[in-house]
């Protein structure tokens, strides 16, 4: 009986690090980013998922990040990050930097 139970903690304790990285969407329309703030848990892995809902390539760009991506028009991509100390992470759409949109912070808490 206590090998069962090993055994079944074993299984319940590598399912539990199997688990899937926590996953955060921003979209790309007209050039501009939606949500243009977008909190993620701090300390943690996770995926984030760039959608381009325009017609052109966009760019994904953040240093603080150390990220650069291409998305093709009507693509999205994912980017793995994480974990990530609290603050504040600026972000572009570097094809449009100069427009009002075109900015956004991801937010780590």
């Amino acid at each position: 009986m206590r090998r069962f139970l090993l055994c079944a903690a074993l299984a319940l304790t590598a399912q539990a690090g199997m688990a899937q990285d926590a996953q955060f969407t921003l979209t790309i329309k007209n050039h501009t980013f939606s949500p243009k703030e977008l909190t993620v848990p701090a300390g943690q892995k996770f995926k984030l998922v760039v959608v381009n809902e325009d017609k052109t390539t966009a760019e994904f760009e953040s240093k603080p990040l150390g990220r650069e991506k291409l998305i093709p028009g009507g693509k999205s991509i994912t980017i793995n990050l994480g974990p990530l100390k609290p603050g504040r992470y600026d972000f572009v759409e570097e094809f449009h930097e100069k427009e009002p949109g075109a900015q956004g912070v991801l937010i780590a808490q």
